[in-house]
């Protein structure tokens, strides 16, 4: 039975965006604040699905501070970390300190995404011309001759049919946005690594541990109360921890692209012992808490630029046009700055009438550049992570320590927490048209 075969309840907008993560919602404010009307439409309910990205970089935190998001998510909870570590054993292999950066954007924000995408709806609402489809998964696009005017949806709340002059696919990297207009995703295996997720739930001793000074370095006043993104190199698998709200500790374990499978064969215990010997500060909580393979999450790791990036009435922006790896967490980052560029093209699209592939291209070719220094950036992190002997391990650190007081330092850190500081909202598109 199709879509269409019930009654289906049709709605008009201006913009219908297809996927209610960071890039989607924070283009539907940008673009309600521009007297746009827009459709968002989510097939989970209220977040009920789990985020694995939580830590936003300086320049997303400006950039939601800009449109009055931050504090709000901030205050329903969050952790402040303010380095950057790469360490084994006990000794720092590699140590980027954000306190090099002015504040109030000095560190990383460990931020439950759900905190974030709350608050983006919570302003959202304020709007008369807002509407939020959530429980609805898109089935099929509507077109007129080659170009995009919609989309048909479904869910427990009844068939939809939204009809725009644009449709944005901010739904993921597995966009089905994407798949229905006959884009190829582009993926690349460029990291050759798998990563396996999970959390467990803090003890007081276990921080106390884990945020202990390495081998050589000194306590600040006679305690280190400091927050790290560390990752643990061990066995040639490094592991990325961090503490996530409110008292609970993330942990990413890399794995050979495709290995799980020879990992899970050895069975629980061995899984959980490798991990003990990897990260000994969460040893304990490893042990005690892990009960299940299926407590572990499998993320696969790949990197991808969809073919194209627009079609006639279709522009992909986020993991829906480019695909990274979790390295460096840049994913919030790209995907609010997508945003933050894409909206002045769309308002000036709706205003003009033009919703060609070739005017809504424009996004692509504005973005490109930042996107490949990203992928280079994360190749070279990457490597860094992952290589191993005497550079690696003893001389790479002395070299970072002297680096970190030439000028490339700062600019290196600049360019992982904004990106392109050239990007800016376009508050001169924006209108008093709201509804409190």
């Amino acid at each position: 039975m199709s879509v269409e075969s019930v009654e289906t309840e049709e709605i008009k907008t201006d913009i219908c965006i297809v996927g209610a993560g960071p890039a989607g919602l924070v283009l539907a404010l940008l673009l309600l604040k521009s007297g746009v009307k827009v459709a968002v439409v989510e097939r989970a309910r209220a977040h009920q699905r789990e985020f694995r990205g939580e830590i936003l970089q300086p320049g997303a935190m400006a950039l939601l501070d800009q449109l009055g998001v931050l504090g709000g998510a901030r205050a329903r909870g969050a952790h402040e970390h303010t380095r950057f570590r790469l360490v084994e054993q006990e000794r720092v292999l590699l140590d980027i300190d954000y306190r090099a950066l002015p504040a109030p954007y000095d560190h990383l924000l460990s931020i439950p995404q759900a905190h974030v995408l709350d608050e983006l709806l919570l302003h959202c609402e304020k709007f008369e011309g807002f509407r939020y489809l959530d429980g609805r998964r898109v089935g099929e696009l509507v077109r007129e001759g080659a170009k995009v005017t919609g989309v048909l949806a479904d869910g427990p709340s009844g068939p939809c049919r939204v009809l725009a002059h644009c449709v944005v696919a901010a739904d993921g990297r597995f966009s089905k946005v994407r798949r229905l207009a006959g884009i190829e995703a582009g993926r690349t295996e460029a990291f050759d690594l798998d990563v396996l997720w999970f959390k467990l739930t803090a003890r007081e001793s276990a921080l106390e541990s884990a945020h202990e000074p390495a081998h050589g370095e000194a306590r600040e006043n006679g305690r280190d109360k400091v927050r790290d993104v560390r990752v643990f190199r061990a066995e040639g698998s490094p592991v990325l921890v961090y503490d996530s709200w409110p008292d609970k500790i993330q942990i990413g374990w890399t794995l050979p692209h495709k290995g799980y499978a020879q990992v899970a064969a050895q069975g629980l215990e061995k899984v959980k012992e490798q991990l003990a010997r990897a990260v000994p500060p969460y040893a304990d909580l490893i042990r005690d808490q892990i009960g299940s393979l299926r407590d572990l999450t499998l993320l696969d790791v790949f990197s991808g630029r969809a073919e194209r990036w627009a079609d006639e009435g279709l522009v992909l922006i986020g993991d829906a046009a480019h695909t990274h790896s979790p390295i460096g967490a840049q994913g919030i980052n790209l995907a609010i700055q997508d945003a933050v560029v894409l909206h002045p093209l769309l308002v000036a699209s709706l205003r003009s009438g033009d919703a060609s592939a070739s005017y809504l291209s424009a996004f692509e070719r504005r973005r490109s550049r930042d996107i490949a220094k990203v992928s280079r950036l994360q190749q070279i992190q990457s490597t860094a992570m992952l290589s191993h002997g005497a550079f690696a391990t003893r001389v790479r650190p002395k070299l970072a320590q002297l680096l970190r007081h030439t000028p490339l330092y700062r600019r290196v850190l600049d360019r992982i927490a904004y990106g392109n500081r050239a990007i800016r909202i376009a508050q001169e598109c924006f209108t008093d048209r709201r509804n409190r």
